[in-house]
C-alpha cells in the first residue's frame, strides 16, 4: 500500500474487491445530482401537461445514459481521462421551455411526446461539440490554450465549486444532524483512516450516515419539518428486473432552436471541467489525449443519450472532488462506476432503494465535494503564481467571480424569436476569455513555462507531475 499522501494511478494493485468499492464510491458521488435532473424535468412536464413522464427522461434511463456515456467518453479519450459523465443541469431551462410550448404541433401534445422532441434538440446540441472538436483539431490545443491562462481557468474552477454551494446547503438543511454526520465521517476517514478506508471516505460517509438515518427512522424520529426521513413506498412497488423505459427522440425545428444553443454554455463548462480534472491528477489531458477528443466524447455521449430519450451528459465536478479526496486517479475505477450505473438501471428495485437516500446526506457529502472543487481552483492560481497586483489580472478575476456567482438564473436573450439562456458559468468563462484577449499586458504563453503548465495539468510535453 502506498504512503497515505501518494497518488495511486494503477488501482489494480489494490485488488478487485477494493476497486469495486472505489467504483461504488464514484457512483454514489454522482448519483444524487444525476437523478435530480429527471426528477426536476418530470415536475416541469407534470405541471405544464398535467401528467408525469412514464417514458424517456426517467431515473432508470438517466442512469443508463450516464454509465454508457461515460464508457463511450473513455473510448474517445483513449481510456486516459478519469472523468464521469452525469446529467447536465444546463438544459433544465430548455426542458421547461419545451414543456410549456402550446402552439402548432405542441398544442395538446402529451408529456412523453413533448420530451421526445426536447431530446431531439439534445441530439443536435451534442453534434455541435463535434464542430468545436474539429476546430481544435485543426488549429491545435496550444493555440486554443493561449486564450485559457491560469488567470482565467483558476477563477472559473473556483466558481464551479462555489456555484454548487447553494445546492449543498439546501439539501443539508432538510436535516442538519444527518448532514453533519455524513460530513464528519468523511473528514474522520480522510484524515485518520487507515488502508482501504483512507481512500473511500465518501462511500463510508454515505453508508454510515444512511445507517444512522435508518436507526432514527425506526425510532420514530422525523426531519425538523415533520416529514419522514425515509419513504419506501416506491421500493415496494418497484420490479426486481426490468428494462429502462427508453423512448426514441423526435426532431422539430422549434425544439432544436430551444435546446441546441445551450451547447455553447456546456462546451465552455467542459473546458473548465477538463482543466479542473487535469489540475487535480497532474496529467496532460488537454494535450493528450487532447481537448478535441474529450469534446468529441462528451458530444457523442450527449447525442446518444438524447437519441434514446435521456438527458444531456456533462463531466461531473462531484467526481473530480472524489479524485482529490481518494488520491486514486485510475480511470478504470470510473469505468467500474459506469458499469454499476448501467447495471442498476436494469434493476428498478435497487434504483428505488438508492433513491430513498435522504437529501440531507447528499448535502453533507456535497459540502466536501463542492469545496474541494473550489480549492483546486485556488491551487491552480497559487501554483502558477498569478500576479493579482496587476490591474488586468485583478479585473479578469473580479469579473469572472461576479459573473459566475451573480448571474444566478443565467442570462436569457432572444435570437430569431427563440429564448436562449447562458448559464452563469458560461458567462463567466466567456467574459474571462474575452477580457484576457482585449486587455493589454498578457504575460502568459502556453508551453513557455513547462513547470507552470505542468502544475495546471496542461503541460505541452508529456511529463507527469512528481
Amino acid at each position: 500500500m502506498n504512503n497515505s499522501n501518494d497518488v495511486i494511478r494503477d488501482a489494480r494493485k489494490l485488488g478487485i474487491p477494493k476497486m469495486l468499492l472505489l467504483g461504488l464510491q464514484h457512483m454514489f458521488a454522482m448519483f444524487g445530482a444525476t437523478i435530480l435532473v429527471p426528477i426536476l424535468v418530470n415536475s416541469y412536464f407534470q405541471e405544464a401537461c398535467g401528467e408525469p413522464l412514464t417514458k424517456g427522461l426517467t431515473v432508470a434511463v438517466t442512469l443508463f445514459c450516464a454509465g454508457f456515456g461515460t464508457l463511450f467518453f473513455h473510448v474517445c479519450a483513449k481510456m486516459k481521462v478519469p472523468a464521469f459523465l452525469g446529467s447536465s443541469f444546463a438544459f433544465l431551462g430548455g426542458f421547461a421551455t419545451v414543456a410549456n410550448l402550446s402552439a402548432g404541433i405542441y398544442e395538446n401534445m402529451p408529456a412523453n411526446e413533448k420530451v421526445s422532441y426536447a431530446c431531439g434538440g439534445i441530439v443536435i446540441a451534442g453534434l455541435l461539440y463535434l464542430v468545436m472538436a474539429l476546430v481544435i483539431r485543426l488549429v491545435g490545443v496550444k493555440r486554443v490554450m493561449r486564450y485559457l491562462p491560469p488567470v482565467v481557468t483558476g477563477p472559473v474552477i473556483i466558481c464551479i465549486g462555489l456555484s454548487l454551494a447553494g445546492s449543498a446547503i439546501s439539501n443539508a438543511s432538510t436535516n442538519w444532524f444527518l448532514a453533519l454526520v455524513a460530513l464528519a465521517v468523511i473528514i474522520v476517514f480522510n484524515i485518520w483512516g487507515k488502508g482501504m478506508f483512507k481512500i473511500i471516505p465518501i462511500l463510508m460517509g454515505v453508508v454510515i450516515s444512511y445507517v444512522v438515518a435508518l436507526i432514527m427512522n425506526a425510532c420514530g424520529i422525523t426531519n425538523p419539518d415533520g416529514s419522514a426521513i425515509f419513504n419506501f413506498a416506491s421500493v415496494a412497488s418497484a420490479d426486481i428486473i426490468g428494462l429502462p423505459p427508453f423512448q426514441l427522440c423526435k426532431f422539430d425545428l422549434t425544439a432544436i432552436l430551444v435546446m441546441a444553443p445551450i451547447a455553447i454554455a456546456t462546451m465552455m463548462e467542459h473546458i473548465g471541467d477538463m482543466s479542473a480534472i487535469s489540475a487535480t491528477v497532474g496529467e496532460n489531458f488537454l494535450a493528450d489525449p487532447g481537448l478535441h477528443r474529450t469534446l468529441l466524447g462528451d458530444g457523442l455521449a450527449t447525442s446518444l443519450a438524447g437519441l434514446v430519450g435521456g438527458p444531456a451528459n456533462t463531466t461531473y465536478g462531484e467526481n473530480t472532488g472524489v479524485l482529490e479526496l481518494s488520491r486514486v486517479h485510475d480511470p478504470r475505477v470510473i469505468r467500474i462506476a459506469a458499469v454499476f450505473a448501467i447495471v442498476i438501471s436494469f434493476i428498478p428495485k435497487v434504483s428505488a432503494i438508492i433513491s430513498t437516500m435522504p437529501a440531507s446526506i447528499i448535502g453533507g457529502v456535497s459540502f466536501m465535494l463542492y469545496g474541494m472543487i473550489s480549492a483546486i481552483g485556488v491551487r491552480n492560481v497559487v501554483e502558477n503564481k498569478v500576479d493579482l497586483t496587476k490591474s488586468r489580472n485583478l479585473i479578469i478575476v473580479g469579473v469572472i467571480f461576479v459573473c459566475g456567482l451573480g448571474f444566478g438564473g443565467g442570462l436569457t436573450f432572444q435570437v430569431g424569436g427563440t429564448s436562449i439562456t447562458l448559464t452563469a458559468l458560461a458567462i463567466a468563462a466567456i467574459a474571462g476569455i474575452l477580457l484576457n484577449i482585449i486587455l493589454p499586458g498578457n504575460d502568459y504563453e502556453f508551453g513557455v513555462n513547462p513547470q507552470g503548465d505542468m502544475n495546471r495539468g496542461v503541460n505541452v510535453r508529456p511529463e507527469k507531475r512528481k
